[in-house]
């Protein structure tokens, strides 16, 4: 794989934190400039999983393609290792067919591990896995991340104690290497290579009070879209509640509503606030990013200049690379 980088192709990345307005502004872009989109969204992957993730119809995408949609089903294993595989397999196809790419999403993991490669990940531990599964089933999450911050603080700090997945992964990867899982990604760090030397990142961001009236808009929509109807009809296709896709945001909230833990009322508010937790995770993921240039999300007419210029710079960079080889 390494011998393809660094890919030269002008590439746009636009990012961001939930119902910032990135869809539409993605189309639009992608309109005028001819790019293929490359979804980088944890939750968009899965098929039968549509309201709850906010996925772009077929309506909403206006002939646009789009790529890492509709991937995986909701009990099969997706994560920042697979998605990298088949971005970079999505990016390639896209260029070797003349078009531009534009990354478009809010997983910062996600878009860190194609632009950094997280494939040089550490082997799965099974048996440790699993005992640490019946550890999390007995003692819960809370116990496990306190553990995780005995030996490893820094991950702790960046690992939510609901987020299982990665909290056992961390945990799994320091019993199976006796080694910290934030050590070995900053060795990766340091050690990367440039994948992509000619990318534009462009960030969303508003007023915090606006944001949350979106994410409360957002969720208003969802509800009565017939939200809990689609998880209904994924418990009854026999989904488990226990897959880490149905323990996602809103997923797991509406499974409670549906089992009676929590009433309606209930389930909203604390949808809402997780929603507006998970909106600052985001931005603390995509603050590391120093390359980003953030922009308000109503200052459209400022993006798209952006945008126009960096082509142009790639237009003129390859008119004089032609004349030079005549």
């Amino acid at each position: 794989m390494n011998d393809i980088f660094p890919i030269q192709d002008a590439i746009i990345a636009l990012i961001g934190p939930t119902a910032i307005g990135k869809t539409a502004l993605s189309i639009d872009l992608a309109r005028k400039y001819d790019f293929e989109i490359v979804s980088v969204d944890s939750m968009q992957v899965y098929k039968e999983m549509d309201i709850g993730t906010a996925k772009i119809t077929r309506e909403e995408m206006q002939g646009v393609p789009h790529h890492l949609i509709d991937v995986v089903f909701p009990d099969q294993d997706f994560d920042a290792v697979v998605f990298e595989k088949m971005a970079l397999a999505a990016v390639q196809d896209i260029l070797a067919r003349g078009k531009r790419v534009m990354l478009t999403g809010g997983t910062g993991l996600y878009l860190r591990s194609l632009l950094e490669g997280l494939s040089q990940q550490l082997p799965n531990f099974p048996e440790i896995r699993n005992g640490l599964e019946q550890q999390l089933e007995k003692e819960g999450c809370e116990k496990l991340h306190e553990q995780l911050a005995l030996i490893d603080r820094i991950s702790a700090n960046r690992i939510h104690k609901n987020d299982t997945h990665r909290l056992l992964r961390a945990l799994e990867i320091h019993k199976g290497t006796g080694r910290r899982w934030s050590d070995l990604l900053q060795e990766h760090k340091d050690s990367r290579e440039i994948r992509f030397s000619n990318i534009l990142t462009i960030g969303l961001t508003c007023d915090r009070q606006h944001l949350y009236k979106r994410i409360g808009q957002r969720t208003e929509i969802m509800l009565n879209s017939g939200f809990e109807e689609e998880v209904e009809n994924l418990l009854t296709l026999g989904y488990s509640d226990t897959l880490k896709s149905m323990r996602s945001i809103g997923y797991s909230h509406m499974v409670k509503k549906i089992k009676g833990e929590w009433d309606h009322q209930n389930m909203i508010e604390k949808l809402t606030r997780d929603t507006r937790r998970y909106a600052k995770r985001q931005y603390t993921w995509f603050n590391k990013m120093k390359e980003i240039r953030w922009f308000d999300v109503s200052t459209n007419t400022r993006i798209e200049a952006l945008v126009e210029r960096f082509l142009s710079d790639e237009r003129s960079h390859d008119h004089n690379a032609s004349r030079d080889l005549a």
